[in-house]
């Protein structure tokens, strides 16, 4: 798997064209799930594992990886099926996710495969509340589900969505807001109430969207029917995951920006993706601020810090 990291000139080339690669591998049986290779540090031959008392059910063990300890989570029971069996012949596709790297146990790694967001659809609407799935897609006539790994996560580790109280205190927030909302558009439902309920303190009021194109539609329409076409007499502020099915975080900045009666909208992408690949896709895409998920407290500063902006 040498090949999974390509150079950041030719990972900067999907930015802005509603593009990403997917790298498909299998848990137990025939059912194949894809994970964005933006996410992927590596992938390995499980290797030994040390079990760890009064660790979560769904961690394997962990493993010591290039001087790093990491935990190693078996992705078949965290979305209730069986443990993956013989991990001596499985794999661990090592990721980093929310600031922190994890493993991911798979029972096999297929390939890598080249996509455009229009592809990736969200799950059906008859999967539920508690379904495991952000989105799915269609390759060779077969299902590929893409998973939730944040709410995944947050089941192991739950995130604290609580801001200091100098934050909240200051009142600030509520002056420059006047009646006017943030945006928030996510895929994972844990991660719109995550942003949300960190927000709520500061007296915010919040729509959300569950991926790009529904939240660049919505936008339109509060522009033109809301507004007297600027945007910003309602909507303060956009804060975008980059990873949506239909259209992602990148796509939908470039939109906005692209739209002089969106245009003046700030925009801050908020991911789980991070690395040195960034700076130069927020450059390209014309965002105003990006942040790796999730700190309450960074969140609400940069919230702050754009709001009273305008």
């Amino acid at each position: 798997m040498a090949g999974v990291l390509d150079s950041v000139n030719q990972r900067t080339q999907l930015v802005g064209q509603n593009r990403l690669e997917l790298l498909l591998f299998r848990l137990r049986g025939r059912q194949r799930f894809g994970i964005n290779v933006f996410k992927v540090r590596e992938v390995l031959q499980c290797p030994n594992l040390t079990a760890m008392p009064k660790s979560n059910a769904y961690i394997r063990g962990v493993a010591h990886i290039r001087g790093q300890t990491i935990s190693v989570i078996d992705l078949s029971l965290a979305v209730g099926g069986p443990p993956i069996e013989d991990i001596t012949n499985c794999f661990v596709i090592i990721a980093e996710y929310n600031r922190s790297v994890q493993g991911f146990l798979v029972g096999s790694v297929e390939r890598i495969v080249n996509m455009n967001w229009e592809s990736i659809m969200p799950p059906p609407s008859g999967s539920g509340r508690y379904s495991y799935l952000t989105a799915v897609t269609e390759i060779e006539n077969e299902l590929v589900e893409i998973l939730d790994v944040e709410k995944i996560l947050n089941e192991i580790c739950p995130i604290d969505t609580e801001v200091s109280a100098e934050i909240v205190a200051d009142g600030e927030m509520q002056r420059d807001l006047g009646e006017r909302i943030v945006f928030i558009a996510d895929d994972s439902a844990v991660a719109r109430n995550q942003v949300k309920r960190a927000l709520e303190p500061l007296g915010v009021q919040t729509e959300l969207a569950k991926n790009g194109k529904e939240a660049l539609i919505r936008l339109k329409e509060i522009s033109k029917q809301d507004c007297n076409n600027d945007i910003t007499e309602r909507v303060a502020l956009l804060i975008s995951d980059v990873e949506m099915p239909e259209m992602d975080g990148y796509t939908l900045t470039a939109e906005v920006k692209a739209d002089p009666r969106l245009a003046p909208l700030h925009v801050i992408l908020h991911t789980s993706l991070s690395g040195v690949f960034n700076h130069a896709m927020i450059e390209k895409v014309g965002a105003d601020d990006f942040i790796a998920k999730f700190n309450p407290d960074e969140l609400a500063s940069a919230v702050k810090k754009w709001v009273h902006l305008d």
